[in-house]
């Protein structure tokens, strides 16, 4: 037997005690912290810390990228973002009082703005050097649509705050909401590039938890483009091919399109279902922070969307939250429960990737070259997508549902991998449009692939 085929061969029945010790983590990928390279890769962008409806009468508790931070709005409406620890003598500010301008440490009146201003020290002399010299951390913050974002890298590479097109559909509510997991950060965000997991998990494992249509096998194709990577899945539904487009944008956003898509009727260009950011918190623990995107054309006929059911730990999906019976979960079991069995950081060593992997390795590969880039090392980060002539950044996320029935001089594999590239081509050709006209291009694109895939 030649050595490849030895090499090759799989471990013999009952090899559990052969196979028992665990691989170490890929720490370069993992860790968050301060001075690590994820960390500092992820302090280059603006991220989601807590829920704008969170701050109320008492200051908000929060731990990000291995921090310990407190959050508030004072009475004049600012929302400020700080260390918890006092500088004075590190009392929690988490137990502070809230004023008109900024907050006051209860242990000994320290009084502190938004940007960590020391605005007194009252027991100290009015000449005291403190008062010129003491200050508290604090981090810049931007609101937008119900979720607060912070950015805590460097002040002088503070980026633009990047306006994506799904922030500013008309006819669409935005719904914010926030769902903690106990595990690292990755292997919550590379979910979304691994579309397999939709047809098994969410439809031939178990009850039907979306449509029936998400059970149907498709032809499957990733891709990366600039700072997105994405995939294409191509599901036939008798004459009819339902193309769902999904990106991930560097380097912890992504978007999922329309959840109730049945592929019953043609559709074209329906936009998101959800925007969300996967926040570490710490090296074993994350936050999805996201907003959940309700309109006429996203929800379409026997949608079951429920905006009632969206906010602080909930989200109207099943399997998207823990809080669930042990009983239940093993029944019907989502993607919270298999997304933290992975372990609290999972370990790629010990997997077996197969070809249905691809997108996920690709995530990975995207987040290493983003941290390495930061450091100076290796490749540069991978461009940022330009906003368009309205400050706008386009995306991509979309179902479209067209009309081409199988051919006969082409197998359906091929017909299948053709018209989901020919969605991508149409999408993504009228990036430098804005508005009305973009998305009149973009259908009118879609009509006349349709047509001409069909007709060979």
């Amino acid at each position: 037997m030649n050595d490849v085929s030895s090499k090759a061969r799989r471990p013999a029945a009952y090899a559990g005690y052969r196979l028992r010790d665990v691989p170490e983590p890929d720490l370069e990928l993992a860790q968050v912290g301060p001075g690590t390279p994820g960390g500092e890769m992820m302090r280059r962008y603006w991220q989601p810390v807590v829920l704008a409806s969170e701050l109320g009468a008492v200051p908000v508790r929060l731990r990000i990228l291995g921090e310990d931070l407190v959050a508030f709005r004072d009475g004049s409406g600012r929302v400020g973002l700080l260390h918890r620890h006092c500088a004075h003598r590190g009392a929690g500010l988490e137990f502070g009082r809230i004023v008109e301008r900024g907050i006051k440490c209860c242990y000994h009146g320290w009084w502190f703005d938004v940007d960590g201003t020391l605005l007194d020290a009252p027991a100290e002399p009015p000449d005291s050097a403190l008062r010129r010299t003491a200050c508290q951390g604090a981090y810049p913050v931007h609101e937008a649509a119900g979720l607060v974002f912070a950015y805590l890298g460097p002040p002088e590479e503070q980026p633009a705050f990047p306006n994506y097109d799904t922030l500013n559909l008309p006819g669409t509510d935005l719904v914010p909401y926030s769902i903690s997991h106990p595990c690292n950060w990755l292997q919550v965000h590379e979910n979304l590039m691994d579309p397999w997991h939709a047809v098994f998990l969410h439809s031939r494992m178990g009850a039907t938890q979306i449509t029936a249509a998400w059970g149907e096998m498709p032809v499957t194709e990733w891709g990366e483009i600039g700072d997105r990577v994405y995939y294409l899945t191509s599901r036939r539904l008798g004459d009819l091919v339902w193309v769902r487009f999904n990106e991930v944008m560097a380097p912890n956003v992504g978007q999922v399109g329309g959840f109730w898509q049945d592929g019953a009727r043609e559709v074209l260009f329906q936009r998101v279902a959800a925007t969300r950011w996967t926040v570490p918190n710490d090296d074993a623990s994350a936050t999805i922070f996201g907003l959940r995107h309700f309109s006429d054309d996203v929800e379409g006929p026997g949608g079951l969307g429920d905006r009632a059911k969206v906010g602080k730990e909930k989200l109207d999906v099943y399997g998207q939250t823990g809080g669930r019976s042990l009983a239940e979960m093993q029944d019907n079991p989502g993607d919270w429960e298999v997304i933290v069995s992975q372990r609290p950081i999972a370990i790629h060593a010990a997997e077996h990737k197969g070809s249905s992997d691809r997108g996920v390795a690709m995530l990975r590969r995207q987040v290493r070259r983003c941290m390495r880039g930061v450091a100076g090392e290796g490749e540069p980060l991978p461009p940022l997508h330009k906003p368009g002539p309205d400050g706008i950044v386009p995306t991509w996320t979309s179902n479209s549902v067209l009309r081409v029935p199988q051919r006969k001089d082409l197998p359906d594999q091929e017909l299948l991998l053709a018209v989901g590239r020919a969605v991508r081509d149409a999408v993504v050709a009228a990036d430098g449009m804005v508005g009305e006209m973009r998305l009149a291009a973009i259908r009118a694109n879609l009509r006349k692939a349709a047509t001409e895939l069909a007709q060979g």
